[in-house]
């Protein structure tokens, strides 16, 4: 079992980009608009999972002021959210469900650095198999948690508006199809993502200045 590629600093991306570039003339014209693309590196643990969690279905500003309350209540540990239960996890905000998914996720007893050493799909398996942690959470901790360069999110909104448009496709391609499409971009479907959310933003510029 290998974990593949792991992208650990911005040359890892870049490097990323320039083999994505150097193989799809598409993803050179994107670069060039968007200029080097972010690491977007975070920790991974518990509080990333919990923050995810967090952040499922409501605005950026309301996922960050309830999980400033998380943080804030010290509710960043599986043993200190058990303890608080859910009335210490309404108190924070969040709404019946997600106190199950934290409650849950606080009591998998799940083996953070084991989760390290797995392969991608195993990785995305075991996250799956938790409450509340659908594939694209499990996707996104992969990428950006782990650091994984050859995870994708086909399921996201924005990477398949951002390749409708870069591809000049009649219409956003659906989880399945994107999934096949971007198999061209193995070993950096990271990258890919990255270069795609980066030119849905310039994009999306531009319409608006029209």
């Amino acid at each position: 079992m290998t974990t593949g590629r792991i992208i650990a600093t911005d040359a890892c991306v870049a490097e990323g980009a320039a083999w994505l570039a150097a193989r799809e003339p598409r993803f050179a014209d994107a670069l060039a608009l968007t200029g080097p693309l972010p690491l977007r590196r975070r920790a991974d643990g518990f509080a990333a999972l919990m923050d995810a969690i967090v952040s499922q279905q409501v605005s950026v500003a309301s996922a960050n002021a309830i999980f400033a309350r998380v943080q804030a209540a010290g509710l960043t540990e599986p043993m200190a959210v058990l303890a608080a239960g859910e009335e210490g996890l309404r108190a924070c905000g969040l709404s019946r469900p997600k106190m199950r998914y934290a409650l849950a996720l606080a009591g998998a007893g799940l083996d953070y650095d084991a989760l390290r050493q797995m392969p991608d799909d195993q990785v995305i398996a075991t996250l799956v198999a938790l409450p509340g942690i659908g594939p694209w959470t499990a996707e996104i901790y992969a990428m950006f948690s782990l650091g994984r360069a050859d995870v994708f999110a086909p399921g996201d909104l924005a990477l398949q508006e951002s390749t409708r448009l870069l591809f000049d496709l009649p219409a956003r391609p659906d989880a399945r199809a994107f999934r096949a499409m971007a198999g061209a971009w193995s070993p950096w479907r990271a990258v890919a993502a990255r270069l795609l959310w980066a030119y849905y933003r310039v994009a999306k510029q531009r319409e608006g200045s029209r």
